[in-house]
């Protein structure tokens, strides 16, 4: 009688998992394709076979990793958002703010050109809106763990989270003013105005606060 020899596990079958990085990539790249077309269409005018035929996959793909069709702009606007977060996890006593977000505060050309196509059409579409004003609220507890870690205090301590909320709400509010302004281009110096003023803002929301009684 003859018995299977034992080789050791069974390999698996099908396709390998796919890791987080990997999925984040693959989100990232329909992300740059729907808003493509979004700035090209509208958003109105765009499907999601559109969106899916663009980025080469299945729309039961797109709808897998997407709730939404405007939801398809998150990760490209999560670009900005973590960039910024590391300019401040970063960001050392010693260095100057505005030297700091000029050197550190970067995004590539494209990304920051269709970041700011995207919150431009925020203006006129609410769906899009509410994915820029939901990731800004969530991005507000990453700003009280930085802050509380440079401040030495809990991140749910009052100062701490006032603090966040204006740090958010003073980068949300330049980024719009910045993608609303006449001359947006990310060749031009304005990005490094944007940069300047932000530091300006900043400067007096991340200075140790007072000592307590």
């Amino acid at each position: 009688m003859t018995t299977a020899r034992d080789d050791g596990p069974v390999g698996r079958r099908g396709r390998p998992p796919v890791t987080d990085e990997q999925r984040r990539r693959r989100r990232l790249e329909i992300s740059r394709h729907a808003v493509a077309l979004f700035r090209e269409h509208g958003v109105g005018e765009t499907t999601g076979e559109q969106v899916a035929r663009a980025a080469g996959v299945s729309e039961r793909t797109l709808w897998r990793l997407f709730r939404s069709k405007e939801a398809c702009v998150e990760p490209l606007l999560s670009v900005s958002l973590d960039a910024f977060v590391e300019v401040l996890r970063s960001w050392r006593p010693s260095d100057e703010l505005g030297d700091h977000l000029r050197a550190a505060y970067v995004v590539s050309p494209e990304d920051l050109e269709a970041v700011l196509a995207v919150v431009r059409m925020s203006r006129d579409e609410p769906g899009v809106r509410a994915v820029w004003l939901v990731l800004h609220e969530r991005a507000e507890p990453v700003f009280a763990s930085v802050l509380g870690q440079r401040f030495g205090l809990p991140a749910h301590d009052l100062t701490i989270l006032v603090r966040a909320a204006a740090v958010n709400a003073a980068l949300r509010v330049l980024t719009d003013a910045l993608a609303w302004s006449d001359d947006a281009d990310p060749s031009s110096g304005i990005v490094d105005e944007h940069r300047d003023r932000l530091a300006e803002e900043l400067r007096a929301l991340t200075e140790l606060p007072a000592q307590r009684p």
